[in-house]
């Protein structure tokens, strides 16, 4: 049984051999463990114009005992220090970075363009390896793309091609209507095939022919009479006439049914253009079946009664069954090119069995 000690510290004991024991007043507690800290990685987009950042972003930056840029010329770096922020150009690797939040320091790294790949790969095996304990990882992205921000990169994409590649360079409105044609059909044939892959692929296809007709156009010169335009004023053409044309959306008309949407549309388009014919407007370069169709709905739209020209040979039955077919809802050239394509099935089978040896 321990003894009481009264000499000294009257809480203190006595072992068997009168030593004295140690007690839980004794030990010190150990020290905590310094805190790991944290790393932000700051994001941003190019597309978007530098300063503009999120709030979190902002507060980020401020609160930061430190902040780092491995690009001198990152373009968010001038409004950074503008707004008071200190940014060091450096480029550290994952263990000096690790190094750099010792004792709870928060190091904010912005970003450059790829991303910070060998910096991430780095930190990455510091975690993988269990050896170090590693700060706090925190992904922030200070500014992020809208939907439609990808068309940006196709300006800049064209724009640099306008210069730089001689093929391109010497391209004219006349020199590519050809592929504009081409591009349209490509893309009507994906649609008709259901082949989602190329129906994406043409539509970028398409996509190209307006961009790089627009860029041509902001150069001027005689083919453009000497009146230049951009693609955003493609663009702000046609944001104007969607708005005008639903007035049921974007104002106060009421549209419940297709057909009173396509009542609003004739009305406002026929606001617009003032034309003095239904046939106005009507190009007669398309092939010979829709241009058919097209004029045989202008017709029935404007409720005109206008009999069919009558004469001798193919291209007069074609014109009565294009405008039959489409008195009945149905598009003649889509018709003729689902039973063409029938057709080449056919052929294509026919091929097949002539190719195969005779069995016997």
């Amino acid at each position: 049984m321990n003894a009481t000690s009264f000499d000294g510290d009257p809480n203190a004991t006595t072992g068997p051999d009168g030593a004295p024991t140690a007690t839980g007043s004794d030990f010190a507690a150990p020290a905590a463990a310094p805190a790991p800290g944290r790393i932000v990685l700051l994001t941003t987009s190019h597309r978007v114009a530098p300063g503009l950042l999120s709030w979190p972003a902002w507060q980020a930056l401020r609160g930061a005992d430190q902040v780092l840029c491995a690009d001198g010329t990152h373009p968010q770096l001038p409004y950074l220090r503008e707004a008071g922020v200190t940014v060091d150009e450096t480029a550290p690797n994952a263990q000096e970075l690790v190094d750099a939040c010792a004792g709870g320091r928060t190091v904010v790294v912005v970003a450059t363009g790829e991303g910070e790949p060998r910096l991430t790969d780095g930190l990455a095996r510091l975690a993988g390896s269990g050896r170090i304990q590693m700060p706090d990882l925190e992904l922030l992205p200070a500014s992020y793309d809208l939907p439609g921000a990808r068309l940006l990169d196709l300006v800049q994409v064209m724009d640099r091609i306008r210069l730089e590649c001689p093929w391109s360079s010497q391209q004219t409105h006349k020199g590519l209507a050809k592929y504009g044609i081409e591009e349209a059909y490509e893309l009507v044939e994906a649609i008709e095939e259901g082949d989602r892959d190329e129906l994406r692929e043409e539509l970028g296809d398409v996509l190209l022919q307006v961009v790089f007709h627009a860029r041509i156009a902001e150069e001027g010169g005689p083919e453009d009479e000497d009146a230049p335009f951009s693609i955003d004023d493609v663009a702000g053409g046609i944001v104007t006439k969607l708005i005008h044309r639903h007035p049921h959306v974007f104002g106060d008309e009421t549209a419940t049914t297709p057909e009173e949407v396509k009542e609003h549309w004739l009305r406002t388009k026929a606001e617009e253009k003032r034309r003095t014919s239904v046939t106005e407007g009507i190009p007669l370069g398309q092939p010979g079946l829709a241009l058919a169709a097209k004029l045989a709905s202008r017709v029935r739209t404007a409720g005109l009664d206008v009999e069919l020209p009558r004469g001798e040979g193919v291209g007069y039955e074609l014109l009565a069954i294009a405008t039959r077919a489409e008195a009945e809802g149905v598009d003649p050239e889509a018709a003729l090119r689902a039973a063409a394509r029938a057709y080449r099935d056919a052929i294509r089978a026919t091929e097949g069995s002539a190719e195969r040896p005779a069995e016997g």
